[in-house]
């Protein structure tokens, strides 16, 4: 457990110099500062309380931003260490292939956590500023964080694997945004292609609801908003979100960050300095 900490603790100072951290911070801070300003609006027409709908907002927020903050985090993390010459010396020291990879885990794991609580934070201070009655979306607030860290780590390991599998930062980079366009963007528009080419057919009433526990950043989204009191805020995946048991939704979003970083390990070990 020492041996990664000490990798956490120097990879966390690696990203602080990097301004990762800054970044992360101001871009959930201010993504979320607008969507609290303009998701709001909506809080008379639903019935639901000011809270309630930011976080609905927030929920498609961090469907996007929270998989590309990681990625972009993660891409060279083995791969820039091959590129520097700097893994051959890593491994010299008495520290394995997995306390590497999860020592760099838990300093992103930590910066992706930080952003996230600011982001959300400034969100929840602004909604409970000019609404009283808006304490009552603070149990969805807190499941959207803590389910966020875990998507967060989701595309951490994929970004650790894509790492490992192109062992240069400029293919690590193409693949890492590669998957997150097909997975956050394609994957949606291909479901709903297939949906409108089947007319109500088994797709859409036996192969859809699988194909959306499938993709770890839906689950993500399904599971928040199977709970919340503002499904209609977001009336794309409100229909799914009703009708796909909420638990389906938590053990996607569960099992899927082990899963990655599964990957990342097998994809790591097969990687030489």
């Amino acid at each position: 457990m020492n041996r990664i900490t000490a990798t956490a603790g120097a990879e966390f100072r690696i990203a602080v110099r990097n301004r990762w951290v800054a970044i992360s911070i101001a871009m959930m801070a201010l993504f979320s500062l607008v969507l609290s300003a303009a998701g709001s609006s909506a809080t008379g027409t639903i019935g639901a309380d000011r809270l309630s709908v930011v976080v609905a907002s927030l929920t498609s927020l961090a469907v996007y931003l929270v998989p590309l903050v990681a990625l972009l985090m993660s891409f060279d993390a083995i791969a820039g260490e091959v590129e520097r010459g700097t893994l051959s010396l890593l491994l010299t020291y008495p520290v394995s292939r997995p306390e590497i990879l999860l020592g760099k885990l838990l300093a992103h794991l930590a910066i992706l956590t930080l952003a996230v609580a600011v982001g959300y934070g400034i969100a929840a201070v602004a909604a409970l500023a000019v609404d009283g009655e808006a304490i009552a979306g603070l149990p969805a607030l807190w499941r959207l964080l803590w389910s966020s860290v875990l998507l967060g780590a989701t595309f951490l390991g994929v970004g650790y694997a894509a790492s490992a599998l192109a062992r240069r930062p400029s293919g690590a980079a193409g693949l890492a945004i590669g998957v997150w366009l097909g997975l956050i963007v394609l994957y949606d528009l291909g479901l709903l292609a297939a949906i409108v080419a089947d007319n109500g057919g088994i797709f859409t009433t036996k192969v859809f609801p699988l194909a959306l526990l499938a993709n770890p950043a839906d689950a993500f989204r399904l599971y928040n908003l199977a709970a919340s009191q503002a499904t209609s805020a977001a009336a794309g995946v409100a229909g799914a979100a009703n009708t796909i048991p909420i638990w389906a939704s938590l053990t996607s979003i569960l099992l899927w960050p082990l899963a990655a970083i599964a990957l990342a390990t097998a994809a790591f070990r097969k990687v030489t300095p």
